[in-house]
């Protein structure tokens, strides 16, 4: 089988590049390791900037979103229960942001896409790259058969263990990662949101984070040791210690019921480089990892498509390869700022093992300062709703 683009993983940034490429008359074929349920199933963040909104509508599968999602024009950071708002509209412009779950997201590209002959293959394992510097081509198992796809490109989007970035040489790719001392305890529950915005708190028990999926759909979050036992967390457990650390407005609002899904989800910060090496391409989190306090996981994969679907279209359009040879300069530049972003809020909110008095002394000023300076909530407010491109 031949195609112009084998695109490998088939999460929401895959997706996302085989529709855009579609559109512009450019054939791909995506390469998912699961299922279509398992994939769907997969419950992950869903705050998006306004970058990945406008790149939705652009491969014209933001139709739902636009009637289900939930438009935001701020947030809040409790400290100790004290809330203070950072008014994401107000302070940018007439900028906000999106929540809607990347679980809908995948839905509304998969609705697109499968009906499409050979476009997107499930369940293809032994996924292998080769020949990436000369004649590219992938190799994969599928109902215990042996397939090849050749192409001319070769899209990594199969996430932080995907086979993709380990075929860059080591002498090559350069990896900076920081794994952060604690965890998030999240629960999910068909329950209404305590407030319309999101919540993030700093606790002297530790941070804590009232989200939401919907309006009927809550997700919260509490800080937790990164080797605890979730069976040490029944769920009235977690809703007592979610009602303190969120403090009195959140508690006083705060629905209670079952968990739908409870999970401890490790942080980390990390940045691959380059994302390109010759034929291959990286894009999301088969290039870098951000901590979600920031939102910015989902946002930097839309922002890799947006930069790598011009460059493959320019390409394919009118033969400029300006664009795939500046890819990873212009990809990297956005991410190394959003990994400030998301290490700066993730700093700021969180507790840290065996630190002096004088650095929770030294948080507390920082978000002080935040509350009193218009400015300084300004820059949260920008780095929040997304750089420009």
């Amino acid at each position: 089988m031949r195609t112009e683009v084998a695109i490998v993983g088939g999460g929401p940034s895959g997706l996302l590049l085989a529709q855009l490429l579609h559109l512009a008359g450019i054939d791909s074929v995506v390469l998912e390791r699961k299922s279509r349920d398992y994939v769907e199933g997969r419950i992950r963040a869903g705050v998006l900037e306004q970058v990945a909104v406008d790149l939705l509508d652009r491969a014209q599968v933001g139709q739902r979103m636009h009637r289900e999602g939930l438009p935001h024009d701020g947030f809040s950071i409790a400290v100790d229960g004290e809330m203070m708002r950072i008014d994401l509209h107000g302070l940018t412009g007439g900028a906000r942001v999106m929540v809607y779950g990347q679980t809908e997201l995948t839905r509304d590209l998969n609705d697109t896409i499968v009906g499409r002959d050979g476009a997107l293959v499930f369940e293809a394992e032994d996924v292998a790259l080769h020949d990436i510097e000369t004649k590219p081509y992938v190799t994969y198992r599928k109902d215990g058969a042996e397939q090849r796809i050749d192409c001319d490109f070769i899209a990594g989007c199969d996430g932080y263990h995907g086979v993709s970035r380990k075929c860059i040489p080591a002498a090559i790719l350069k990896e900076y990662e920081k794994v952060y001392p604690f965890g998030w305890l999240g629960i999910l529950a068909d329950v209404p949101p305590c407030d319309h915005e999101l919540i993030y708190s700093n606790h002297a028990r530790g941070f804590a984070l009232a989200s939401m999926r919907s309006r009927t759909r809550s997700r919260y979050y509490i800080q937790c040791a990164i080797d605890e036992d979730i069976a040490n967390w029944p769920d009235d457990k977690l809703w007592d210690e979610l009602a303190v650390r969120l403090g009195p407005h959140a508690a006083s609002h705060m629905k209670r019921g079952p968990a739908l899904e409870k999970s401890i989800a490790p942080l980390r910060s990390f940045v691959a480089e380059p994302m390109r090496y010759e034929k291959l391409f990286l894009a999301g989190d088969a290039a870098h990892i951000v901590p979600p306090t920031g939102a910015k996981g989902l946002n930097l994969a839309a922002s890799d498509i947006h930069f790598l679907s011009e460059a493959l279209i320019a390409f394919y359009k009118s033969g400029e390869t300006a664009g795939l040879d500046t890819y990873s300069q212009k990809a990297l530049a956005r991410v190394w700022k959003a990994e400030r972003f998301s290490w700066y809020l993730t700093s700021l909110t969180h507790r840290f093992p065996d630190v002096a008095p004088i650095e929770r002394k030294l948080q507390i000023a920082e978000l002080d300062y935040m509350r009193q300076s218009e400015t300084a909530r300004r820059v949260v407010a920008e780095n929040y709703v997304g750089l420009p491109l």
